[in-house]
């Protein structure tokens, strides 16, 4: 299988060298707009600027797309139109509308399009939403990944923010968490968030929530914050509550926002149940890397076993459309009724 991976920071780079140990792969060609230092397995790619020149050069059988967020549609209906399936990092796109738009084009086309949703290929994620799901709802879900980012990450975060808030970059793994264990059509949005720094535009902000409530009842909060000035108290909060107790990852992150195997770590589960506390540990989690070697693995053997992935595609978009209600209800100061959108 030929793939091309277009955008080369930091999880371009693990994506890509997650194929490039793949041995049903060969990675046709590199892309990325700017010059890119890249680790020595990937040396000796050939490596382009020109993400649709390149897509015409190699004719590749799949396409990774690592970019920013805003050209993430655009690329991805590029690939497939050119006969590629897609793997695309969250979120899939800057809009409700683009995102269905290139679900409909994978549709029509009977291509493959895998989300990176990291946390459905990591087995802890995976136990704490069975966990959650045995205890039965309806939920209230408590989640937040806020990040004291300075320096290189800082700037990273900054450009980030140029197109995408951290409440829909990052909030889309933890919206699809929630949107998993309850299995409910989300009913209403309403987000808060506040521009904390002057670095970054006066229309973008770098701390928000959002709560969202569920057709069964379930409530949800989210919180995700970037930047020097914020907070590292409870910083990390993962829990879920049921009527019958509550599961709750009990060792999160705790290093510096770079510590990109921390923004998954698990360690261990409390699960509470009144009168019984069980703990779970969960060593021996995967690190970032293997994690994108899963993706890759996965999205390969969907290819190769024509896995049908349209409840995947559907949730990309449901988490998606919930995190944009949030960033709409920030600005408009509204609370967002999604109707029979999702």
């Amino acid at each position: 299988m030929r793939v091309l991976v277009a955008g080369l920071g930091n999880m371009g780079r693990s994506h890509a060298l997650a194929h490039h140990a793949h041995p049903d792969v060969q990675i046709a060609a590199l892309v990325n707009r700017s010059e890119v230092d890249l680790p020595d397995a990937l040396q000796g790619y050939p490596l382009r600027t020109d993400f649709h020149a390149a897509l015409a050069e190699f004719a590749p059988d799949l396409v990774v797309i690592a970019t920013y967020s805003d050209s993430h549609a655009d690329y991805a209906i590029a690939a497939m139109e050119a006969g590629a399936h897609v793997f695309v990092e969250k979120p899939l796109a800057t809009t409700a509308e683009d995102a269905q738009r290139v679900v409909d084009t994978a549709t029509r086309h009977n291509r493959k399009l895998g989300v990176g949703y990291i946390l459905r290929h990591h087995p802890s994620w995976v136990r704490l939403i069975a966990e959650a799901r045995a205890l039965g709802g309806p939920y209230v879900f408590r989640l937040n990944l806020n990040q004291q980012s300075d320096g290189a990450t800082w700037d990273t975060h900054k450009a980030l923010m140029q197109t995408t808030s951290p409440l829909v970059d990052c909030g889309v793994h933890y919206v699809d968490v929630m949107c998993q264990i309850t299995d409910a059509r989300p009913l209403r949005v309403h987000g808060m968030g506040l521009r904390l720094s002057d670095e970054i535009a006066a229309e973008m902000y770098n701390y928000g929530q959002l709560q969202v409530i569920f057709e069964d009842g379930s409530v949800g909060w989210y919180e995700a914050g970037w930047g020097p000035m914020m907070s590292e108290t409870a910083f990390f909060v993962k829990d879920v509550v049921s009527p019958n107790g509550a599961v709750s990852i009990t060792d999160g992150n705790k290093g510096a926002s770079d510590d990109i195997d921390g923004h998954t770590k698990v360690g261990g589960l409390l699960v509470h149940r009144p009168g019984q506390d069980t703990l779970i540990e969960l060593p021996d989690e995967p690190g970032h890397q293997a994690l994108c070697d899963a993706e890759a693995a996965w999205i390969i053997d969907a290819i190769h076993t024509d896995a049908d992935l349209a409840r995947h595609m559907s949730d990309a978009v449901i988490s998606l459309r919930i995190c944009l209600a949030a960033d709409e209800s920030i600005r408009t100061g509204q609370i967002i009724d999604l109707g029979e959108t999702t």
